[in-house]
């Protein structure tokens, strides 16, 4: 148990970097980021959403990646 809240706090973590970076590209100094460049951070997202559902369920997945988005980059 303990060893998967520490994976959850680590993809946490990273969910959070990601999402800084989408935020530095769509608004920061590097606002003409290429589309490319922004699907691919979509992607890393996805992929920490698959790791994290047999951790804590499919619908806290979505809602943690949800919630830390709408924070850091809205």
């Amino acid at each position: 148990m303990r060893e998967s809240k520490s994976e959850v706090a680590h993809l946490r973590q990273q969910i959070e970097l990601t999402c800084g970076a989408m935020n530095q590209l769509m608004s920061g100094y590097a606002i003409t980021a290429r589309h490319d460049i922004i699907n691919h951070r979509y992607s890393v997202l996805s992929n920490y959403q698959e790791q994290l559902e047999p951790l804590v369920g499919e619908q806290e997945a979505m809602e943690i990646i949800i919630e830390t988005y709408n924070r850091v980059v809205h």
